[in-house]
């Protein structure tokens, strides 16, 4: 009789039966990937779900919360789950919670961060210049004047910030490039800390940004790389993680 290799002996976990709401889950994503279920569309109530899979309600519930933690359908009290667009948007906000714990788990995470905004950001004005035109300037200069009168507000003003960076992402016409420089933006917004002693640091601010639109509106690739940089590099010590706050 042959003897039990090691594998034999090796204690594992028994098979577990998938409960009914994983399957249920299941299902429905199936439906939603092929189409079936588009986006904008309501999905079936409780009871038709639970007669087409032949299973109670809560199995029901409990797939539609999951569904909805995963960004996939919007549920709205006293009215039908609608499917939910799937973009680059969606996507990030399911790791929005994560990468803010992963930031403040590891105070080294923030520098690294605003290094990969800089790398980011450098290829983005690089792609803006080579299509920005006469409108996409006047955007941005009307968002610089829309932060020159936000002077005073901080929060205001980071947030106006944010708008200018996310606008120039937006002249790429990369929809993956606006969805993660705003998510980047704002996980970085929580490690924002003016420094008290650098006075007039809005106004080169707007000052800096006034000159990336206009480099831009030149297409001048070279020059708009090398004022992001000098722009990205000067703000970097306002954004400061709290483990290393003195």
């Amino acid at each position: 009789m042959p003897q039990d290799t090691p594998f034999s002996k090796t204690p594992v976990e028994p098979i577990q039966r998938q409960k009914l709401s994983d399957q249920v889950f299941d299902r429905l994503w199936r439906m939603i990937k092929s189409g079936e279920l588009a986006p904008g569309d309501a999905m079936p109530s409780e009871r038709a779900l639970m007669e087409l899979f032949g299973v109670g309600r809560p199995a029901v519930r409990e797939a539609l919360q999951s569904l909805a933690n995963k960004g996939l359908i919007s549920i709205s009290h006293g009215e039908r789950s609608r499917v939910n667009e799937l973009n680059a948007t969606t996507a990030l906000g399911q790791v929005d919670e994560i990468a803010k714990l992963l930031l403040s788990a590891e105070p080294s995470n923030v520098d690294h961060l605003k290094q990969l905004r800089k790398i980011l950001e450098a290829g983005t004005v690089r792609l803006a210049a080579e299509s920005c035109g006469a409108e996409d300037v006047r955007d941005l200069r009307n968002l610089i004047e829309e932060q020159r009168g936000l002077l005073g507000d901080e929060k205001a003003f980071i947030q106006a910030d944010i708008a200018f960076h996310v606008r120039i992402a937006e002249i790429t016409d990369n929809p993956l490039l606006v969805s993660v420089t705003r998510a980047m933006l704002t996980w970085l917004l929580e490690y924002y800390q003016p420094v008290l002693h650098w006075e007039g640091r809005e106004n080169t601010t707007l000052q800096e940004h006034e000159k990336i639109a206009d480099l831009l509106g030149q297409r001048d690739q070279e020059g708009a790389i090398r004022m992001m940089g000098d722009h990205l590099s000067r703000s970097d010590p306002l954004y400061i993680s709290n483990a290393t706050e003195n």
